[in-house]
């Protein structure tokens, strides 16, 4: 299985594994011992289409039997024109018809010994810590994206189903849960918040009660993460916050601001609201004072003036977001925004990128600068013998933000939660020693 993009395709894949685990099939780690190779794609912009491709041919003259699946998916004619031996090609989330193109390809006998599969599924992730997808597509329809095209509507799961696997996932060993969606924010719309019946007492699909019963498994004594990916800024998100303050929730945000001026939300077709924003994130600071707040941005979108981004520059340094990713305006075949004018000059687009990259990546490092000397709880991801470990506080998501560099940390594993004493940072990460540990 090479799999691409989102953690969301991540998910996808993990799904696709556990059944044809249950089906008794077993994953090769390399090429050469597989019987087919499946390729899980991201559409989402050209350049990642172009990874896609990449991997495709890669899996093809390395093995030659190869099943390509996710949002390239919807590409078919492009894909086979490119790779014409391609055995079978499906899109995002079509479990089923990839499942039945491996049988196809690689036909398994029934075997009572071989059908064995953990409860929890097989993950791609670490034990420690999993990806909790509770609804696929989105009802948005920015001009800038193709993701309703690739993966539809919104379409919820139901609250009971996301929580049983919730369960399964800390019984096996998971300490973090990551809550992600197209919008989780909009979890339970398309299904009128319909309640569910779990453990003898009704759970709305709402993102909120949905938030505050992933936040109550576990135990007193080993409480789960909870962490909320990809949620946008609608009102009833201020009732989150107070679950972050009660300790159910990580205090942690990602929301997918994109931009601040105006007039490129317009063009974006997203709400236009920047300076209510900033009053609510004010508000979050003061229920939650711990929290941290992640988003992207694009530069150099179509029509966006030097004014424009200067409102930019200067809404991220009243905002003081925690972490900030940002992205080149980069058309993607099937958007709205192809056809938009003025379009924004490469040259101007790389030079806004670095201001922009220079401005929140002072503002990080003088928010983490700010942390030392505190008492931090760190969720270990990784430790060596000779005493060093790294992992990542309640401000840090796996793989997207920063980490925690600890010495001294003898006797720690993956997945252990320790309290630990900030000593230094840079511009994206922290470094201490566990509570307890002898000084040097």
């Amino acid at each position: 299985m090479v799999s691409l993009g989102c953690p969301k395709n991540l998910v996808d894949s993990e799904r696709i594994l556990t059944k044809l685990r249950s089906d008794g099939y077993a994953m090769s780690p390399d090429y050469s011992g597989a019987d087919v190779v499946l390729v899980n794609t991201c559409g989402f912009l050209d350049s990642a289409k172009e990874e896609s491709l990449e991997a495709i041919g890669e899996a093809i003259a390395e093995n030659g039997r190869v099943i390509v699946t996710g949002c390239m998916g919807n590409e078919a004619e492009a894909i086979r024109a490119r790779f014409p031996d391609v055995l079978a090609i499906t899109g995002a989330h079509q479990y089923e018809d990839v499942v039945g193109a491996v049988y196809d390809a690689a036909p398994m006998p029934p075997n009572a010994f071989l059908n064995l599969v953990p409860e929890r599924g097989l993950k791609l992730t670490p034990r420690h810590y999993s990806y909790l997808k509770i609804s696929e597509g989105c009802n948005h329809r920015c001009s800038f994206c193709i993701i309703p095209s690739l993966r539809g509507d919104l379409v919820s799961r139901r609250p009971d189903a996301i929580l049983r696997e919730a369960e399964k996932l800390i019984a096996a060993g998971t300490k973090e849960l990551l809550v992600i969606s197209q919008d989780t924010s909009a979890y339970g719309v398309d299904i009128k918040h319909q309640p569910r019946e779990f453990h003898g007492r009704e759970v709305r699909a709402h993102m909120t009660d949905l938030a505050r019963e992933l936040g109550g498994l576990g135990t007193p004594k080993d409480k789960v993460w909870v962490r909320l990916h990809y949620v946008y800024p609608y009102p009833h998100v201020d009732q989150v916050i107070p679950l972050m303050a009660e300790g159910l929730v990580l205090p942690y945000l990602d929301i997918p601001f994109q931009h601040a001026a105006p007039n490129v939300l317009r063009a974006m077709k997203r709400p236009a609201n920047e300076a209510k924003v900033l009053q609510r994130i004010r508000n979050w600071r003061e229920i939650a004072p711990d929290i941290a707040i992640r988003s992207t941005f694009v530069v150099g979108f179509p029509g966006e003036t030097e004014e424009d981004f200067q409102y930019l520059m200067e809404w991220l340094e009243e905002a003081r977001l925690d972490r900030v990713g940002a992205f080149r305006f980069e058309p993607v075949h099937g958007a709205a925004a192809n056809d938009l004018p003025n379009p924004v000059p490469e040259e101007v687009k790389e030079e806004r990128y670095a201001r922009l990259m220079e401005l929140t990546a002072r503002i990080s490092a003088e928010k983490l600068e700010a942390k030392i000397g505190r008492t931090l709880d760190v969720i270990i991801d990784e430790a060596d013998e000779e005493g060093g470990a790294s992992g990542r506080s309640k401000a840090d998501a796996p793989e997207i933000d920063g980490q925690v560099h600890l010495r001294d940390a003898e006797g720690l594993n993956p997945g252990d939660i320790v309290e630990v004493e900030i000593e230094d940072a840079d511009e994206h990460d922290l470094f201490g020693v566990p509570v307890g540990a002898r000084a040097s």
